[in-house]
């Protein structure tokens, strides 16, 4: 049974040059999945949490931990616009239809179209279909962190194919929130596909999605904590996504690299580019090397594989 009552939903307004900083903000003290949009007309950005189940602690800790994150990416040089940080009880059925207007179809490639289920948009040839509405655990592509895994999961199921004769190529998503990632894996002929995510609303959502996708039965998405994983790992996987902050990231290395094949690849992203040095000499430490990067505003995304030949 669905849960009933009111939404909170929590958002702060600031620019687009601070966008990923207040992001990682709001996500740093809730915990949950965030997400955002730009007023076309003011392009003041709403960096936006949905809280349900229970009410935020004000105007005490949350607004007080808020505060001092502004001042602190302030300190960073970023202009933070207005910073003004609202608190607001809404309706489930307002807060589903306030997101259809921000949110529009995307391709990524000629391989998917991720598109809302409002929008009747037909996808071309051999392009696989992905129908994912805004929820609770967001994650539709709209970010430059989930398309640049979502990007690197379309190239290198293209490069498995092109240079393996097995049709099959495992998955693993570490912090799976709408499943998106997940989805798109089952979708394009990965297998088997294994997701978690420390939140179980958003593993709830994401079995929703993976069921309302129909590859329900090829994903298999499950509650779980990074740090709480056994060291050691006989199952591997070709390709591994973590959308993961550096701390976990560097403190969990160990526990990611151990999941991951001698020829599979790692996604990273949802890193400040200022620590993107710390993340990637880490891993070049453990053997690996940077094969792809993306860089979008103060936030940076890579993906590495294990050296050749030792």
């Amino acid at each position: 049974m669905k849960a009933r009552g009111p939404i909170w939903k929590v958002s702060i307004s600031t620019t687009t040059e601070a966008e990923e900083a207040v992001t990682e903000l709001l996500y740093g003290v809730f915990e949950v999945p965030v997400s955002s949009y730009t007023d076309v007309e003011t392009r003041e950005v709403t960096v936006a949490t949905y809280l349900a189940g229970g009410t935020p602690a004000l105007p005490g800790k949350d607004a007080d931990a808020l505060k001092i994150g502004l001042k602190q990416i302030q300190g960073f040089g970023l202009n933070i616009g207005s910073g003004k940080i609202s608190f607001q009880k809404v309706r489930r059925e307002d807060w589903a239809e306030s997101w259809k207007r921000h949110f529009k179809p995307i391709e990524i490639g000629a391989a998917l179209l991720i598109k809302p289920s409002w929008v009747k948009r037909r996808p071309k040839k051999g392009q696989a279909v992905i129908v994912l509405d805004p929820g609770l655990s967001f994650g539709t592509g709209q970010h430059a962190t989930t398309s640049f895994c979502l990007r690197q999961i379309v190239a290198q199921r293209i490069s498995f194919r092109r240079s393996q004769t097995a049709a099959t190529q495992s998955f693993l998503d570490i912090g799976s929130g709408s499943g998106i990632l997940a989805i798109a894996a089952a979708k394009l002929g990965y297998a088997p596909v294994d997701a978690f995510d420390f939140d179980p609303e958003a593993v709830r959502i994401a079995r929703d999605n993976a069921r309302k996708n129909r590859v329900s039965h090829k994903v298999h998405i499950t509650r779980g904590d990074v740090t709480k994983l056994p060291l050691r790992s006989q199952k591997k996987y070709g390709l591994i996504c973590a959308n993961l902050i550096s701390t976990l990231l560097l403190g969990e290395r160990a526990r990611i690299l151990s999941r991951l094949q001698p020829d599979g690849v790692l996604v990273v992203a949802g890193i400040l580019n200022s620590e993107f040095g710390l993340v990637q000499r880490a891993y070049e430490g453990a053997g690996l090397r940077l094969i792809a990067s993306r860089t979008e505003k103060e936030w940076r995304s890579g993906a590495f594989a294990y050296r050749r030949g030792g």
